[in-house]
């Protein structure tokens, strides 16, 4: 039998063991329905019969990369969706979740075959398909900006609508990760990238550790293999050793327990691999440094009996101190609950304690799935308990889609929110409430984490009873009390300096663009019309509403003022808009014009295109004749990239990426001076191009080494390189170097972002 504890990682030696290989479409599907059985309380298993028969012959004839017929993975993302015990219409959908993508099968037919409530989970499952994270401080292509967060969007209001859509399509992600080594090299770092920044968030916020651990461990393996090898390679080495003296505590900690009258289970293992990385990266230090490599855990029935058994423990072993972190009283925010103390063993090797209920056990290995019960509510819907404290992150997240029409901000909160390596700090209100806020947070953080008019009316803080600057960062434990005032003017821009939450950033930029709005509005409205007047285009003609929609849809705004308003901001511009307009316009225009109007049309195009040349690659600038065009060496705009032409006084045109920020303040006063610009065809660029980089890493001996070793294995000619440390030990490297295309430069970027240390990586934009 294949469970997901089967098919996790065996730690000790290092390899990923799967039985998934040697078992046949009919042993899995008798596999399927053997869980099932076990855990629902219906004997009928009908429908699940026959969805497998559809979903075989429906998939009949296709196969994966790894030459196993296709059905077999629908039917392991199904086994691991009756791992987490859910009901049989989430079986099904796990069945049938690509038949829609993938065969000739519709959601109509799937409705009629097994009703509505399937139908609806294999097409919300049917349109994440497509989803595609790439990091957006590394994509500067704003139109690929716009795609991530829409999918963004789709996918947490699919979440919203049916939480199960998430967990089917976390089971298809976990399946997925597991036969990876059939993908090519490149397509296994972006998918294991994308993996561990969304998916694997996603799975930790709703509570699954037991898929959350896998994939992380998954992604490790792939997009840091040779930190994963020398991992494995360093447990390994004492294996016999560790296990025997895992066990003597185990032993030693059952005699005492049991003496005491407590029942519990208790067993020991050694940590999940990306646990272990992740500690080494952010506290710098070696494998043989970290002092919870080993855990024991220790279950029993009730919470008395777990603060009974920690008391138990601490008269054994010798506390470390700072080390002990109690999560019962204190739950994280994806309400997992647990005690962990780090203890000193008689040979001097410290270890992990880790004490829970059996309920608080099951709720933290399947999260909100734990809750999924099958229990019909008065209205004949499936009942949920607990599942609104599971959610509260995803309503938050709900309500920056209403907010934010500027997709790039949520894109860049988003991933904020989702932080793998953010740590938390628990701290107290005046009545004794706890809040869970960031590490690193200040009175501002907490005082927005109450309600957002309580951040805007702040005034001052007091901190256990002192008053403290609004910069003060918030230590476990401290009472915090808000001091508000009816006469406060609003928040600062200052704050956005200081605050270290997402949700305070985010309420914060949505006061000053609330209050600025009408401002930003007009503004925006002239700066359209002085482009259009500057281009001789009446506005009028390109205001049509369908139009008008179009650009709406395009970036994401819910309403032409909010157009207006982001022009007026800055966050687009106003040539970006008109010129768009005018392309909708041309084309409905040229639905109605003679074979001759239209070749008179392109010949006045034509007229209007200059065409230059730097290197092999050439550059098309529109409305121009007869100016001398050129790069700019603030951006360094590079094949692919989004750009725009700047008329200059005596110089010609100067060529930016459209997010360049010498581009904002060379404009703010002079949009007029913006031109459309854009590349020529992809096989006719064949020159190489400087692009510069910001290298953020943590200090270590032979960094400059690996990052060089790099780009000389991917003939990359640098052109400058400078690094300098701070007295945190932080680098900054800033290096120049040559690419022929912005795909070019993604990879290699990516490949500098698995080196060790490598914290981040940003294109510089002038």
């Amino acid at each position: 039998m294949v469970s997901i504890q089967d098919t996790e990682f065996t730690i000790d030696d290092g390899r990923i063991e799967s039985l998934e290989e040697y078992l046949s479409p009919e042993k899995l599907y008798e596999d399927l329905i053997s869980r099932v059985k076990k855990y629902h309380p219906s004997d009928d298993i009908s429908i699940i019969a026959r969805a497998y028969r559809v979903a075989n012959e429906a998939h009949h004839g296709q196969v994966r990369k790894s030459g196993e017929p296709y059905i077999v993975h629908p039917l392991y993302v199904s086994i691991i969706l009756a791992d987490l015990e859910l009901d049989k219409e989430t079986i099904v959908a796990g069945l049938l979740h690509d038949v829609v993508e993938d065969t000739i099968l519709t959601k109509e037919e799937i409705a009629t075959l097994f009703g509505d409530e399937v139908a609806l989970l294999v097409d919300g499952v049917t349109k994440l398909q497509h989803f595609d994270m790439e990091e957006s401080h590394v994509s500067v292509d704003k139109e690929k900006i716009e795609i991530q967060a829409e999918n963004l969007r789709k996918m947490f209001l699919a979440m919203a609508k049916d939480i199960r859509v998430i967990l089917i399509k976390l089971a298809d992600r976990l399946h997925n990760m597991r036969t990876l080594s059939h993908m090519p090299p490149e397509k296994q770092q972006r998918i294991a990238r994308e993996t561990l920044d969304i998916y694997s968030p996603i799975a930790d916020r709703l509570g699954i550790s037991r898929i959350k651990v896998e994939l992380d461990d998954l992604s490790l393996k792939y997009l840091h293999p040779d930190v994963y090898a020398d991992l494995t390679k360093q447990i390994a080495v004492r294996k016999v050793e560790r296990e025997k003296y895992i066990q003597s505590i185990v032993n030693e900690v059952s005699a005492h327990i049991k003496n005491a009258g407590i029942e519990a289970k208790i067993d020991g293992r050694v940590k999940h691999f990306f646990s272990i990385y992740k500690k080494m990266v952010n506290q710098n230090k070696t494998i043989d440094q970290i002092y919870d490599l080993f855990a024991v855990r220790i279950i029993v029935d009730s919470v008395r009996d777990c603060y009974a058994a920690l008391g138990i423990i601490h008269e054994i072993y010798k506390p470390i101190p700072g080390r002990f972190k109690d999560y019962i009283a204190m739950p994280k925010p994806n309400m997992y609950q647990s005690l962990h103390t780090t203890l000193i063993g008689s040979s001097g090797q410290p270890f992990e304690i880790q004490i829970r209920t059996y309920e608080m056990h099951r709720a933290a290995e399947y999260g909100i799935a734990a809750h999924w019960k099958y229990k019909e509510a008065s209205d004949g819907r499936k009942a949920g308990v607990g599942e609104e404290e599971k959610l509260a992150w995803l309503r938050q997240i709900l309500e920056w889609q209403r907010d934010l029409s500027d997709n790039a901000e949520f894109l860049n909160l988003l991933k904020s929110d989702l932080d793998l390596f953010s740590d938390s700090v628990y701290c107290f209100t005046p009545t004794g409430e706890v809040k869970n806020l960031p590490a690193g947070s200040t009175p501002i953080d907490f005082a927005y984490s109450i309600h957002s008019a309580v951040g805007n009316r702040m005034v001052g803080a007091r901190v256990n009873g002192q008053l403290v600057n609004i910069d003060y960062v918030i230590n476990n434990g401290d009472r915090v009390e808000i001091i508000t005032s009816q006469n406060s003017k609003g928040p600062s821009r200052d704050w956005l300096n200081i605050v270290k939450s997402t949700q305070a950033r985010n309420k914060i930029s949505q006061w000053f663009k609330q209050e600025l709005k009408e401002e930003n509005v007009a503004r925006g409205k002239e700066l359209i019309l002085d482009f259009c007047k500057s281009k001789g285009v009446n506005p009028a003609d390109i205001s049509k509403q369908e139009y008008k929609d179009a650009i709406m849809r395009k970036y994401g705004f819910h309403d032409w003022d909010s157009v207006y308003a982001a022009v007026g901001h800055g966050a687009i511009k106003e040539g970006q808009v008109v010129n768009k307009l005018l392309e909708l316009f041309d084309a409905d225009h040229k639905k109605n014009m003679t074979d001759e109007e239209i070749l008179e049309s392109v010949r006045a195009s034509a007229k209007k295109v200059t065409k230059i040349r730097t290197g092999s690659a050439g550059i098309l600038v529109k409305g121009t004749d007869d100016l001398a065009v050129r790069f700019s060496k603030c951006c360094s705009p590079v094949p692919g990239d989004e750009i725009v032409g700047f008329v200059t006084r005596g110089r010609g045109i100067s060529i930016h990426r459209s997010d360049c920020v010498n581009l904002a303040s060379l404009c703010e006063h002079d949009r007029g001076r913006i031109i459309e610009a854009e590349w020529q065809q992809e096989e006719e660029i064949t020159g190489k191009y400087p692009a510069e980089i910001m290298i953020y890493a943590t200090n270590r001996t032979g960094l400059l080494a690996d990052i060089s070793r790099i780009l000389t294995e991917n003939n990359i000619g640098i052109i400058t390189l400078n690094t300098r440390v701070n007295k945190q030990n932080l680098v900054t490297m800033n290096t120049t170097f040559e690419i022929s295309s912005r795909e070019e430069l993604s990879r290699v970027v990516e490949k500098i972002r698995a080196v060790p240390n490598v914290v981040d990586i940003e294109r510089t934009k002038g």
